[in-house]
């Protein structure tokens, strides 16, 4: 059985981050939406993943009348530090004008960007399967999906906003040769750790055995990161192991607790381009990713979202294309410049520790230009608006 009766300005495919902030700056602004999401709702406000929004994203939050998606679950404020080769260094963190950022894990966000666009009225459909965005370059797009009595039904709409990652059906549905993949792999990987443990101490440490990080990711939930090669395999790393060796790279005692998820992660940065194809737009992971060493992935998704959304409201209201028409290469001038910052300081923190990855030359070069973002306000600057996002 088919229904053709549904007809709507945007059909939204993911409800992530970036479908989600797309679907509340629409619904606010008098635009339909339909959200379609192949997951239930409890997977999806369970995964956990980055866990920042930076200044960027606080800023515009607010400024959309959305700040309220930032409250709840908030995580204990807690000293954070910066260690080399074990010593701690003398930075203070809480003196950037810039920076107005905030922890707030992925899961807690997607749950409160949920609540407000359900309490809204908004049309959020989960465990939509076997999704298929058709008729995107021409004027009438449609989605088909199964419903979960195993219906089939389409809905129709002017836009289809591809939100639902890297390996999501949206950029795959792009005939071959459209798209031009842009990809650098950094040659080494991260063990991510999600552990039932306060994050103490919390920050990141440079050592000659490789990098490590300790980011609070709820009041007794850490997320762990260990640089190590990319060929390693999780049987490497028994639980045991991942302690002492977190201990050794910060140089000082940390929290253990049981380590309820980890996984490898080769780090790599990726831009497809163009960001979009006729009505089909491509949002969020779906069109590139950053190494997570940046942690730009939440600030880049919500960056196209509101690109996007401004765009679709000024062509409903204006009956002008010219911002929809622009979309990718609006964005994609932002993606690049924060690959470039992604890039610049996942090299630098990475290559400053362990010098068999890139050789002590790169290792003493990196040190260089720590030694510089110390020393220099004019360096030091461009890095705080960078990390903030207002660059």
């Amino acid at each position: 059985m088919t229904d053709m009766t549904d007809r709507t300005a945007v059909v939204v495919v993911g409800a992530g981050v970036a479908g989600l902030a797309l679907g509340n700056f629409l619904l606010r602004n008098g635009i339909g939406c339909v959200i379609l999401e192949k997951h239930g709702r409890a997977h999806v406000e369970a995964r956990q993943r980055a866990g920042t929004i930076d200044s960027f994203g606080v800023r515009m939050f607010r400024e959309w009348g959305l700040g309220e998606v930032l409250e709840g679950d908030p995580i204990p404020e807690a000293r954070s530090g910066f260690w080399i080769d074990g010593e701690e260094m003398p930075v203070d963190f809480g003196d950037d004008d810039h920076d107005d950022s905030l922890f707030c894990p992925q899961q807690v966000l997607v749950r409160n960007l949920t609540d407000v666009f359900l309490r809204e009225g908004g049309d959020l459909r989960f465990e939509a399967a076997d999704v298929s965005p058709e008729g995107c370059d021409g004027d009438h797009p449609t989605v088909r999906y199964r419903d979960t009595t195993g219906a089939t039904r389409v809905v129709a709409c002017d836009f289809v906003a591809g939100c639902d990652g890297d390996r999501g059906v949206s950029r795959t549905t792009i005939p071959a040769g459209v798209l031009t993949r842009h990809s650098h792999e950094f040659g080494y990987a991260w063990l991510s750790v999600l552990a039932e443990v306060p994050a103490h101490p919390s920050g990141m440490a440079i050592h000659s055995r490789g990098l490590a990080g300790l980011i609070p990711r709820g009041a007794n939930a850490s997320r762990l990161y260990l640089q190590c090669p990319p060929g390693d395999t999780l049987e490497q790393w028994p639980d045991e192991r991942i302690w002492s060796e977190l201990e050794a790279r910060f140089g000082t005692p940390v929290a253990t607790g049981r380590i309820v998820d980890k996984r490898l992660v080769p780090l790599r940065g990726v831009v497809h381009s163009p960001m979009s194809h006729g009505r089909l737009h491509l949002l969020g992971d779906a069109a590139h990713l950053v190494p997570p060493m940046s942690a730009k992935g939440i600030h880049l998704a919500l960056h196209d979202a509101e690109v996007f959304a401004r765009a679709v409201i000024h062509q409903v209201r204006e009956d002008d294309p010219s911002l929809v028409d622009a979309y990718s290469e609006t964005c994609l001038r932002h993606v690049w410049n924060y690959q470039a910052f992604a890039t610049w300081i996942t090299e630098l923190m990475h290559n400053a520790g362990d010098a068999s990855y890139a050789g002590e030359f790169r290792k003493q070069v990196a040190r260089a230009e720590l030694e510089r973002q110390f020393t220099s306000p004019a360096a030091n600057r461009l890095f705080s608006e960078l990390s903030a996002g207002v660059n």
